[in-house]
């Protein structure tokens, strides 16, 4: 998604104050200027004075509810937006925004209301010797159609893309994926993309999602910077996608995937660096979300994507990670924050590259597993194409029993294969070693791995 401050100038501009009086449009620019630079509390300071004067004036209602958005405030921004459907039903860019904003506030509502009905303690704890063993890859794109209808879409329509790894996936108890992109039908171009804007544009035929299925996937995060790509009905069409194949998904705001296995009820909530989804950055929100899951499930899976991309973005700072000015988490505190609160394991992607994992009081926490599956557009040299699946076996506390990497290589055009030279195995031990050389896993040459 386009930053807040473009999208808002590009509105501005296309619906010209034509009767604001000078007041007004000052007040206009100066919060404009306030939100530009990250004065939210400005901007909806200037914003308000300004319908204070001019009720009706259509871009400080606009505006306003992008400030509203940046805060996370979904009631604020449906009610400023609703106002500017009202004003000026051939707004460019109210059907497009609106909808998403709905459902991110019907979401949030969901959320309070299921806080609401908790119960005053959590489930009663899983009985002794009680394991769980979960396997879990990266980001996954089986081809796209986007800016072609066919030419980056796999063959045979990706009924074979998993043939080499099926065995990996479906040998588990539950199995995760994030989807990197909406599984969507539209045939227009994405909004990003239009002009002369060179960008990667991902979306999936929904079709395809049989193919996780086949796969044996069972929990999918859609919490990611591409599941927007074509807006809010796309993620919307991803959904009903997911839905009709059985899958369990998180991603916008609120949102908790639950499935159960062996009378084990286990949540996943997953999390983004936008608001149009889970917000990591917002660690208070992140604590709520999965109290409520942990009070509600045996065992709760956290999934993020965040931290910054590309090949040499393999190690975990202990800070707030920047990548083109955008603050993609301080995914350490995150985990911390998360595990405190309930969430037995963590597993990370996004980088587009492996990188190390930690213990934390007995909880793995692995902060990315790379590009597992992406076919058609991605750089794959290198590191960027060496890969995992995650194996872990969780006790009945959901803490860490033991684990795997099973090495993975993509090959060709980004078609997943076991790796007989266990590159990600030697990659995830240095990269533990040298990122959590206290609190990391021991991990063996055969990709086994133990807490210390």
């Amino acid at each position: 998604m386009r930053t807040p401050v473009l999208l808002t100038l590009a509105a501005a501009l296309a619906s010209p104050p034509a009767l604001a009086d000078d007041a007004v449009q000052s007040l206009l620019a100066a919060g404009m200027e306030a939100q530009k630079e990250g004065r939210v509390e400005a901007a909806v300071d200037r914003y308000s004075s300004c319908l204070s004067k001019d009720p009706e004036f259509v871009p400080c209602h606009w505006e306003l509810g992008w400030a509203y958005w940046t805060r996370n405030d979904w009631a604020g921004v449906v009610e400023q937006w609703r106002t500017v459907k009202r004003l000026q039903p051939d707004h460019p860019e109210v059907d497009q925004w609106l909808p998403q904003a709905e459902e991110n506030l019907a979401n949030e509502r969901k959320m309070a209301e299921a806080l609401l009905n908790a119960p005053e303690s959590a489930r009663p704890p899983l009985p002794a010797g009680t394991t769980v063993r979960l396997r879990l890859v990266g980001d996954v794109m089986i081809g796209t159609t986007s800016p072609h209808p066919t030419m980056h879409l796999p063959p045979d329509d990706g009924a074979h893309f998993f043939d080499a790894v099926k065995p990996l996936l479906a040998d588990a108890d539950v199995t995760f994926g994030n989807l990197e992109g909406p599984l969507c039908d539209v045939t227009r171009q994405a909004q990003k993309c239009t002009g002369d804007n060179p960008c990667y544009a991902f979306k999936q035929p929904t079709r395809y999602a049989k193919h996780l299925t086949a796969a044996g996937f069972d929990l999918i995060s859609i919490a990611n910077n591409h599941m927007l790509d074509f807006d809010g009905d796309c993620r919307q069409q991803t959904i009903a996608a997911l839905d009709k194949e059985g899958l369990a998904w998180s991603g916008p705001p609120g949102s908790i995937a639950t499935v159960e296995v062996g009378g084990v009820k286990i949540a996943m909530v997953a999390f983004h660096t936008a608001r149009h989804s889970n917000y990591i950055n917002d660690h208070d929100n992140a604590v709520r979300l999965v109290k409520i899951a942990d009070a509600t499930h045996d065992l709760v899976i956290v999934s993020f994507h965040g931290g910054a991309e590309g090949s040499r973005a393999l190690h975990v700072p202990d800070k707030m990670e920047l990548f083109y000015g955008e603050k993609r988490g301080h995914l350490r505190r995150f985990s911390r924050d998360v595990i405190a609160a309930g969430a037995d394991l963590v597993v990370g992607h996004g980088p587009h590259v492996l990188r190390g994992m930690e213990v934390i009081d007995g909880r793995l926490a692995a902060y990315s597993l790379g590009n597992f599956a992406t076919y058609g557009r991605f750089n794959l040299s290198g590191n960027l194409g060496v890969t995992a699946v995650l194996e872990v076996e969780l006790d009945h506390e959901g803490k860490l029993i033991r684990g795997k990497l099973i090495p993975v290589i993509q090959t060709g055009h980004g078609v997943p294969e076991p790796d007989p030279d266990g590159k990600s195995i030697a990659l995830v031990r240095q990269l533990t070693s040298e990122d959590f050389p206290e609190t990391g896993p021991v991990i063996a040459q055969d990709g086994t791995f133990a807490p210390k």
